[in-house]
């Protein structure tokens, strides 16, 4: 009889413990490539797992569009529009009423900037974001980084 309740408790606290984890269905890297001696790309790359979509800068009516904010830099200046490398997909979805852009599996968001100085330099900022899967959407988030500039 014991041994029955043990089971049933670590049954109930396994399936507790299971549906309490956050899921989190994307990873985030961020390097910096150097172009020119002035100039570097700064790559923040998602890679979604699973049936999980990510939501372009431009995502249409609804959904949190994927967005980077810099840290203010007087060493650094921003060129451009960060950038997306990856297959761009566009649907409507009912829930939205929108026709939405998104990514599946990996993007690559590219900000070309220059340097106005020898010295290396770190860029610092966050990005928010939000992902769905034909189910549901879990709610925006936002995860700060750093990327390091080797100026040599």
């Amino acid at each position: 009889m014991k041994k029955s309740i043990l089971i049933f408790f670590l049954a109930v606290f396994a399936t507790l413990f299971s549906q309490a984890q956050v899921e989190d269905p994307v990873s985030w890297t961020f390097t910096a490539k150097k172009i020119s001696p002035k100039i570097f790309e700064l790559h923040m790359t998602a890679d979604v797992s699973g049936n999980w979509h990510i939501y372009a800068q431009n995502a249409g009516e609804g959904p949190e569009p994927t967005i980077f904010n810099f840290t203010k830099n007087p060493l650094v200046k921003l060129v451009g529009n960060t950038k997306e490398v990856g297959k761009l997909e566009s649907a409507y979805d009912p829930n939205f009423k929108s026709t939405l852009r998104f990514y599946n599996g990996k993007v690559d968001f590219v900000q070309k900037i220059t340097v106005k100085s020898d010295a290396n330099t770190v860029i610092k900022g966050n990005v928010s974001f939000m992902v769905c899967n034909d189910r549901r959407c879990l709610p925006p988030k936002e995860i700060p980084f750093s990327i390091k500039l080797d100026n040599k």
